[in-house]
């Protein structure tokens, strides 16, 4: 599932970040208001987290202009202004929830699950399939052939990174950015272990094998993929 975090201040932003991706998210961080709401209208988020008091463009503003546009993605105010009518406002345009800082993580991330089980209640895109392959978002739970496979939290992500573009050859840079939140270094090995060991869980015993590897480009997801590595 992935989460665009809208917030200017640089260290709650990547604590934000940091504890979200640890929890399983794929996120994305904007740190002003016209970044946020260009993300927002083009990044098909789960969730987007939005701070009140941003550069350019306040949250007020963000989520006016997303709701304007007709996007109804679940938006969670997390802000210092712990004003009733503050929080009567956001509610009032359109937000689904509002957290006042400082908060407790815990907290936030009970009430971000809550906004994506909300979000994807009744729909078909909560369960991402190929071949015979099923990962289901909100049970964080994968069936291959019936049988399940026990995941880690990276190991969840990288393959719903996968599966939301099954088909497209990914960059080890896109893959480290996405699921770790880190530039690529290519010193590092980090991303071609972490798919090793996914591959292993997800293709090892199963037919067709879904992970494949494109050399000099990167790896992809795709039953029966042709001119790749398996």
């Amino acid at each position: 599932m992935k989460i665009l975090i809208v917030e200017d201040e640089p260290k709650t932003g990547a604590y934000l970040k940091q504890g979200l991706t640890e929890a399983g998210f794929v996120t994305d961080l904007a740190n002003e208001g016209w970044d946020g709401l260009e993300l927002a209208k083009e990044g098909h988020y789960d969730l987007v987290i939005l701070d009140v008091m941003l550069p350019g463009l306040s949250g007020w503003q963000v989520l006016e202009g997303l709701r304007r546009a007709g996007i109804e993605v679940p938006v969670l105010f997390l802000t210092a202004r712990d004003q009733v009518e503050d929080r009567v406002k956001g509610l009032e345009l359109g937000a689904d929830d509002y957290l006042v800082k400082p908060f407790a993580f815990a907290e936030l991330l009970a009430r971000v699950r809550t906004l994506v089980r909300r979000g994807y209640a009744g729909l078909e895109s909560a369960v991402l399939k190929v071949a015979d392959l099923e990962l289901d978002l909100l049970r964080r739970r994968a069936i291959r052939a019936g049988r399940r496979i026990d995941l880690t939290a990276k190991e969840f992500a990288l393959l719903e990174l996968f599966l939301r573009r099954q088909g497209e050859v990914l960059p080890r840079s896109l893959i480290a950015s996405q699921v770790w939140g880190m530039n690529f270094d290519s010193d590092t090995n980090v991303i071609d272990v972490a798919v090793r060991r996914l591959r292993a869980k997800i293709d090892e015993g199963f037919e067709p094998k879904l992970i494949h590897t494109v050399r000099g480009m990167g790896y992809v997801l795709e039953a029966g993929a042709h001119g790749v590595i398996p």
